[in-house]
Order: C-alpha cells, then structure tokens, then sequence
C-alpha cells in the first residue's frame, strides 16, 4: 500500500506520526543507554564485591587461604571477577553497536524527514499560488461579464429613446462593444488559468505528493526496521557472553568439587600441631597399706610422703623425688580425691618456670613477638624458623645474584672503558657484600635456633627419652639453667626443674633485676657510621653515613656493637658498618674490630 495514493490528503497527520517516530526511537536510545550504565554500575559493584573479600597481602588472611575451601572461595572471586568483565562488555557493545549508532541514525533521520516535509510544503504552496492565480481570474471574468451586460443594456435603452441624440446613442454602443470585448479577454484569460490549474493540480495530487509520500514512508519504514534490528542487537549482545558467564559459574562449580574436607583436616594438624606428647597414665595408688608411702613418681598430684622408703612400681628407684614434689609435713593429712586433683591439674594455667618465661609471657601480653619464636610450642616453633630460614636464603641468593650481575658489569667497564667508570660500581658492590654478610649472620643465628628446637622435638629424641625413663632406676638430674626450664619425667609429663621455694626465689631475683629501672650505661666511647645501616630489627638503631654517636657497649665477638644516639635512642648496629673510637680511660675499652 501507497501512502501517496491512500493518505494523499493526510499530510499534517504524517508530519505528525513521523515526528512520533523519531521520538519513539530516542526513547529507546535512552533506555539502552541507561541499561549499559546498569550493567557498568552492576560490573563496578562487583568487581569492588570481589576486591573487598580478596585476601590481603602479608596478613593472617592469606595465611587462611591454603584450605582447599578458602581457596575454592578465592577462585569463586576471580570468576565473578571476570563475570563483573562479562557485564562491562554488554556495557561496551550496547553503547557502541546500538546506542552510538541509532544516535547517528536519528540525526539522519530528521535531516532526511525535514528535506522530505519541505518539498512537500513547497508543492502545497504551489498549488494554493496557482489556485489563488484561477480565483482573481475567475472574479475579474465574471466582473468583465457584469460590466459587459449593464454596458449592453444602457446601449439598448439609449437607442430605442427618441429623445437621445445619435451621437449619445452611438457613444453608448462603442461603450457596450468596449465592455464586450473585455469580457470576452476575461473568458480567455480564466480558460487558459483554470486549464493551468487543472493541470498543476492534476500533477500535484498524482505525481509530487504521491512521490513526497513515497519517501516518507519509506523513510519510516526504515525506521522501523532499524528499531528492529537494534531490539535484534540487544538480545544478542547478551547472548555473546553467556558462554564466558557459563564458563565462569562452571569455573565456581568445579572450585566447590575441588574441596576436600580430608585435605583441610589434614592442614588443621600441620597449623596448630604442637609438638607435645599426651600425659602418660596416671599410677594407681594404694591406700589400703599401713605404712607410710610416697606419691608415685608419675602421678601429677602435689601430695607429698612422710620420709618413709616408697613403694616400688615398674622398677623405679627409691628415694627419688621429682623437683616439683616435696615432703609432707603433716603425715596425717587427708589427701584429696584423685579425680579432683586430676580435674585441678587439666584446668589449671601453666607455671612461668623463669624470668625468661615471665618476660616471653608479657611480651605477647603486649603484641610483640619474640624473635626467636619462643611463644609457640616446639613444632610451630620449628616451622616458623625454617621458614625464616628460607626466607633468609632467598634474600641472600638475591643479593648474590645482584653482586654477579655488579661484578660483570664491573668486568664490562674494565674491558670497555667508554661505557662506564668500574670505580663507581665499588661502594654498591661493597654494600652488597655486607649485606649478605649481615644475612648470612641471621641465617646461623636462626638455624641456631632451629637446631635448639629440633633437639628438643618429642618427634626426634623426646620419645626415645622417655622410653628410657620408663625402664632407668635413676630419674633425670634438675638442670638449674633458665634455658632448659622444662625436663621429661619418667612417664613423658613434664614437670618443674627446681622446687617451689627454689622457684620462687629465681622469678623474685629475675624479675627484680630486669623491671628495676637501671641507670643507663656509660659512654666508652665514639663512633663514626662508615655507611648507611636501616635497622628494622628489633632491638637494632638506623644511622646514616658520616654521623657519629657514642658506643656504650663494644664487639663482644658476635659481629654487633651497642651505640647511643641520645637518652632515647640506643641499639645495635653491625660493627663493620662503624669506626669506633674507645676511651682509654673507660672501663672494659677493647674492640674487635
């Protein structure tokens, strides 16, 4: 169907409809404008989701991450992640393949529907010229016709009035040929502007409105067409991604089948295993016997005996008590249910054995952590330092590394001296140099450690020691020493080193004389820091290159010495990264370096 041919008298009504069009399609260009925002905005929040709940870097969070749950989590992030990069890619191609180019369109589109509306305007004022140019015709002819008709009878009355002159009469008659003849132009005239007219007419309503039409509908038809393939568009750009978005969840499922709850049971026991053996079992006691008895060797009861030789279980010796059971000076005391003391002993905190322990124990009160990892128990103990030990290696072999690549770009400069001075590669080759001196002092102070704990790891040699104990008369012999503050009995409980009385006496020295505020130390003497050193190590002072401070203890042989800034600020620093000047006068002068 034409709309030339069947809405040639609907021209304002299709100015209208295609103005509606064209709002139709920038409605729509607006809301896939606003959807590609949505998905943006939707994409931005889950990428910020994801971000939020990711582990952070050198944090306990990490640390939790190697439980095949949690990394099945951290996996179920990465793919929302790129799920979040699905939605920006709707974004994209919606903006670019629809909303971009239907904004182009439309400004085509009206260029396109105003040429159109105004060669039909121009044909409509064309044809109200010609038709205005047929009425003055028409009006002047039938005026022409008047005038002749009036003219005509005048004439004729003149005439047949015998009382009018011949000369008035024929005046009269020129005066009628005259009207006569005018009308006659004035047919002429409206015939030639009404066949005109016709014809404009005829060619306007057949031939311009029916071709004006024609463009407009097409043009609309266009339009409607393109709004298609834009709706067409849409659904397809969304579904572009949904074999990367199936990817992605496929990628979640396969993270939650990944998980196994064996394995992470598995990583509980390696995390918090402590290294300890369980309690040995608990001696039977027999009440029933008149003499005087001694508490078995293996109970983990306080009571205490009466003097009298003990009774004799597994072959153990007589007369031996352990350090932490002492003799009962009442022999008639009622001892307490076993059960109870049991229940005493499983609830109870345990003892600080040593001032060390003491000053371990406020240490963590406090937040900082020993250095040596004293706070663990003995395995947790030995993994942190073996991976403080490998942490350390690392470094070392990067330092390494850098001092090869220094001494070849050394060699370079020596075999080619146009490319470099070798002279100033000295100092970051000496810095080097200590550096890994200073790493490979931390190394050995570590593996120190490591094989201090490792000797005293139940799993190593503190089975076969209290295997041994088991069948020995005698009991180990009390170590007096701060560092050995814990030995193993005969049934592989532990108990004190000392008595209590003895006990209580070491914390009261100890403690007086670390938490006494002491007067602080003498000056020996001056230093002046030969290079830069960062002291990032507790217990160690930064200086820079050149300054000079006061040493207030020297080299005792292990590489450091103790220097002074200010009443505030003292520590260690390592002693061939200073030049010491000793006080002759000073008690103790002596430096080793």
């Amino acid at each position: 169907m034409s709309w030339g041919i069947e809405l040639w008298d609907q021209f304002d009504n299709l100015e209208k409809h295609t103005q509606w069009g064209i709002d139709i399609l920038e409605k729509y260009i607006k809301f896939v404008k606003e959807r590609a925002e949505i998905e943006l905005s939707y994409a931005k929040q889950l990428r910020n989701l994801s971000k939020k709940y990711q582990p952070k870097k050198n944090s306990k969070e990490e640390e939790e991450y190697k439980y095949t749950s949690c990394q099945a989590f951290l996996s179920t992030l990465n793919e929302m992640n790129d799920y979040a990069g699905q939605h920006e890619v709707i974004s994209e191609n919606m903006t670019s393949q629809i909303t971009l180019d239907l904004a182009r369109y439309v400004q085509e589109l009206k260029q396109e529907r105003k040429s159109n509306f105004h060669d039909g305007r121009k044909a409509q004022q064309h044809i109200e010229t010609c038709w205005k140019q047929l009425e003055s015709s028409k009006r002047r002819f039938e005026r022409d016709c008047k005038e002749a008709d009036r003219a005509q009878q005048y004439f004729e009355k003149m005439d047949a009035d015998i009382n009018v002159t011949k000369a008035d009469v024929e005046k009269a008659r020129q005066q009628a040929q005259i009207r006569h003849q005018m009308a006659e132009d004035s047919k002429a005239d409206y015939s030639n502007t009404l066949q005109k007219f016709n014809q404009e007419q005829h060619e306007y309503y057949h031939t311009h409105i029916p071709g004006i039409f024609q463009k407009i509908q097409e043009m609309e038809e266009r339009r409607v067409l393109r709004l298609g393939e834009s709706m067409r568009t849409y659904a397809e750009v969304d579904r572009q991604v949904i074999p990367i978005v199936g990817k992605c969840l496929d990628g979640i499922v396969k993270a939650a089948e990944s998980i196994d709850q064996k394995s992470d049971s598995q990583l509980v026991i390696e995390a918090y295993k402590s290294g300890f053996e369980p309690p040995g079992d608990i001696e039977f006691e027999d009440y029933t016997q008149p003499m005087k008895r001694t508490v078995s060797e293996n109970s983990l009861s306080n009571s205490r005996g009466d003097g009298k030789p003990e009774l004799k279980f597994g072959g153990k010796s007589k007369g031996k008590l352990w350090p932490f059971i002492k003799k009962n000076k009442s022999p008639k005391q009622q001892k307490e249910p076993l059960s109870h003391r049991f229940n005493e002993f499983m609830t109870s905190k345990p003892k600080i054995h040593c001032f060390r322990s003491l000053k371990r124990g406020l240490s963590l009160k406090l937040g900082s952590t020993p250095e040596d990892f004293s706070n663990l128990p003995p395995e947790q103990r030995r993994k942190k330092l073996q991976q403080k030990v490998d942490e350390l290696n690392k470094e070392i072999q990067k330092e390494m590394d850098q001092r090869d690549a220094i001494t070849k770009m050394k060699d370079v400069y020596l075999k080619n001296p146009q490319m470099g001075d070798p002279a100033s590669l000295d100092h970051k080759l000496t810095e080097v140099s200590q550096n890994i001196d200073k790493l490979r002092l931390e190394v050995q102070k570590f593996e120190a450690w490591l094989a201090e704990v490792e000797g005293r790891l139940p799993a190593r040699n503190e089975q076969v020691r209290r295997q041994s104990g088991m069948y020995d008369g005698q009991p180990p012999p009390t170590v007096n020493t701060c560092a050995q503050d814990r030995e193993s009995s005969p049934d592989g409980s532990y108990t004190e080193e000392q008595s209590q009385e003895s006990e209580v006496k070491v914390l009261a020295t100890d403690f007086d004389d670390e938490f006494d505020d002491e007067e602080p130390l003498p000056a020996i003497g001056t230093c002046k820091a030969l290079y830069t050193f960062e002291g990032q190590n507790e217990g160690t002072i930064s200086v820079a290159e050149g300054e000079t401070l006061y040493v207030i203890e020297e080299d005792k042989g292990d590489g450091w010495t103790r220097i002074r800034r200010n009443e505030d600020e003292e520590g260690y620093v390592p002693t061939s990264y200073v030049e010491v000047y000793l006080d002759k006068n000073a008690k103790g002068a002596k430096t080793y370096i």
